[in-house]
């Protein structure tokens, strides 16, 4: 009889806490790999709108199923709607989210882009306090960690772009690694900025999403709705951009790879909103700095990057802003008794990916 409580003890810690670690940290490895795989596959010759336009396609056609399968009693919207206008503008600013950050990434490195990622929260706040989505009472305790937790992620995030500082790890490769390293000096600072107006957009995109959601809760249909408009934004942006069209036609190796790898990362979306509701916004934003490791040791092995100080001292100043914001606002929500309460962006910036 005791050994049976104990299994069963064991089996809900398995379930509760095991499994859904195990999941973010494998999430967070993902994405930080297709960031790598990506990086790896321009120094191939792939180019980003040929990448980006193949990213939507396969997005949509992995979803088209998935909402056929699981939609609701609800329609799509009508294409003369004001939610569909709204999810093609959520589109739009996706679509130039995404083509700001794979030139960033093609000019800097995924840990620096894995660092400046961090400031998705302090752009949601401060983005949300315009819109008025936020309350601003100066005297709780919970909007001046916000405050303070903004002013150190924007700090951190200058140190990183702005400071290289000595190399403290060196590259594991030798090959190239001269012209590897005046590139990177040349353009750090362009693909940080880069990388930044990235997570400015996504910004911007978690609180337009948040307003739809408002008005059509159907996360699948809106996510499918959303990679179809891209589609249809990037197809003439990219085929008028790209002046071999011959790059379109991927053969097998790295490039397709990548393509194929970023373009089925939606089920890293449905992970995180099944440990979202599982374990809470706060404990999924918790794995979010785990990603600068993780890409510092992807891109040492994989694409023979070195480590600077920069990168070092200004990932820590924007994880300690992160984690303040992160607090600030879980302190907010456990003072809330109200049910049904507006969703704030805040909640959405470590569950949806563009």
């Amino acid at each position: 009889m005791a050994r049976g409580v104990e299994e069963e003890v064991a089996w809900r810690y398995f379930c509760r806490d095991v499994v859904p670690f195990t999941a973010m940290v494998a999430v967070e490895c993902v994405t930080v790999g297709a960031n790598t795989l990506f990086k790896a596959a321009t120094m191939r010759g792939l180019s980003f709108y040929v990448f980006v336009f193949y990213n939507y396609v396969i997005a949509t056609l992995v979803l088209l199923p998935l909402s056929l399968l699981f939609r609701r009693s609800r329609r799509l919207p009508s294409a003369k709607s004001s939610v569909f206008f709204k999810i093609f503008l959520l589109a739009l600013v996706g679509f130039m989210s995404v083509v700001a950050g794979c030139k960033g990434l093609e000019y800097s490195s995924p840990t620096l882009a894995s660092a400046i990622s961090n400031l998705t929260p302090a752009f949601t706040f401060t983005l949300a306090i315009i819109f008025r989505m936020e309350q601003v009472v100066l005297r709780s305790s919970a909007t001046q960690a916000k405050i303070i937790g903004t002013i150190v992620s924007m700090s951190g995030a200058l140190v990183v772009v702005l400071y290289k500082g000595p190399k403290i790890l060196a590259s594991s490769t030798t090959v190239s690694h001269d012209q590897h390293l005046t590139i990177s000096e040349s353009s750090w600072i362009i693909g940080g900025l880069l990388i930044a107006a990235q997570y400015l957009l996504v910004s911007i995109w978690l609180i337009l999403q948040t307003r739809i959601m408002e008005v059509y809760p159907e996360e699948i249909n809106v996510v499918f709705l959303y990679n179809l408009c891209a589609t249809l934004i990037s197809a003439p942006v990219c085929l008028f951009a790209t002046k071999d069209l011959s790059s379109f036609l991927l053969k097998p190796g790295l490039p397709l790879a990548s393509v194929m790898f970023s373009g089925g990362l939606v089920s890293s979306s449905v992970i995180h909103t099944w440990g979202l509701h599982l374990k809470g916004p706060v404990y999924i934003s918790l794995f979010k700095p785990l990603s600068i490791v993780i890409a510092v040791a992807m891109g040492s092995i994989f694409l023979g990057d070195a480590l600077y100080l920069g990168s070092v001292v200004g990932s820590v100043i924007l994880s300690l802003g992160f984690y303040t914001v992160i607090w600030g606002k879980s302190r907010e929500d456990s003072t809330r008794t109200v049910a049904g309460s507006e969703q704030s962006p805040l909640l959405l910036t470590h569950t949806i990916m563009i």
